[in-house]
């Protein structure tokens, strides 16, 4: 990796450890100052349905039984979880996974998304296979992404691994930016930090996840075992209302670009032009139907995540998944909300 390169990757380690800082001295010394019960979320569209509940409900009922906690990255979003700061979070399926192996008491109880979450690279580099990604410095959200898996998968099919390309960690917010100076060749995550990329003009997908991985999952909502042992009835609604919301962001374009304005300004303090075109531009780009966790999917993971090296293989779907909270896909009813329009 070139001197530049160094210093620009240090530049954003940095950056991410006071993030991470800032979230210790300031979010946990507030843990006795709210009675909510807190969920655990990152501005990213994998994690949409969380502020959209919240915001529905404010309007439905003029109140919100749920405390959405926005952090930056995942390794305050993992302490918050850990800690008992947020008896629920929206996290890393592989992430929800490792932790089970590790003996920590969380449960997955149903799924934030499918699809989204692209592999960008900048427009002018001469990377346009994944054979063309070896030696070259590539951003990921962590070791437990699934967006890591899909580089797994992907060098794999062309006799390639994970050691033949120089991979990175990274925020998802810092991601853009970064590529953007070059300072990395490649970087996946959830969006809508892909999608700014195009938006911007400076990034190019070399593959749609959707198009390698149908069906993708980057992220699940995940819930303390105490919690759905003690608090059922929170648990319970607060699954009815992220599944309400998944059907209500498909039911029509007209709701996902009223949710790219409230989440943008209200939870995400984004410019809402980038939730708008992501959400739009495909319309499909990122779903929120079909949320109930299923068997397959999850062993598809649990394999991945052995032969990638992440998971050890000692977990299995009934030892991390309750789905008894979750409604049958055909049953969901979305919010009866309209929203005022942009």
């Amino acid at each position: 990796m070139s001197f530049a390169k160094t210093i620009l990757l240090a530049a954003v380690v940095v950056l991410t450890s006071i993030s991470a800082l800032h979230w210790l001295l300031n979010v946990r010394t507030d843990r006795s100052t709210s009675a909510g019960f807190r969920v655990g979320f990152l501005p990213v569209t994998c994690h949409l349905t969380c502020p959209v509940t919240d915001f529905i409900n404010k309007q439905l009922t003029g109140t919100s039984t749920f405390d959405p906690i926005r952090f930056h990255g995942w390794p305050e979003l993992k302490e918050a979880y850990l800690s008992g700061y947020t008896p629920a979070t929206f996290i890393l399926a592989p992430m929800a996974i490792a932790l089970r192996e590790q003996g920590v008491p969380i449960k997955i109880v149903y799924l934030g998304h499918r699809e989204g979450g692209d592999v960008m690279v900048h427009k002018d580099s001469q990377i346009f296979r994944t054979q063309d990604l070896r030696g070259k410095t590539v951003a990921v959200p962590g070791r437990y992404a699934n967006h890591r898996l899909i580089l797994f998968r992907e060098l794999k099919k062309v006799g390639l691994k994970l050691e033949d390309v120089n991979i990175v960690e990274m925020a998802p917010p810092d991601m853009p930016a970064a590529l953007y100076s070059r300072s990395v060749d490649a970087i996946t995550s959830g969006e809508p930090f892909m999608g700014q990329t195009e938006l911007d003009g400076y990034g190019r997908a070399l593959y749609r996840v959707k198009e390698v991985w149908p069906g993708f999952i980057s992220c699940v909502l995940a819930v303390r075992e105490d919690v759905i042992q003690n608090r059922r009835a929170e648990v319970q609604q607060l699954v009815d209302g992220i599944a309400k919301s998944g059907k209500w962001l498909d039911q029509g374009m007209d709701n996902r670009l009223a949710a790219a304005q409230f989440v943008s300004t209200q939870y995400y303090n984004q410019n809402p032009r980038l939730l708008t075109y992501v959400l739009s531009q495909p319309p499909d780009r990122v779903i929120y139907s079909q949320l109930k966790p299923t068997r397959p999917n999850f062993e598809e993971i649990e394999q991945l995540g052995k032969e990638s090296g992440i998971l050890q293989g000692t977990a299995h779907f009934e030892d991390y998944i309750d789905d008894s909270f979750a409604p049958a896909d055909d049953e969901v009813q979305a919010h009866a909300y309209t929203a005022p329009q942009p």
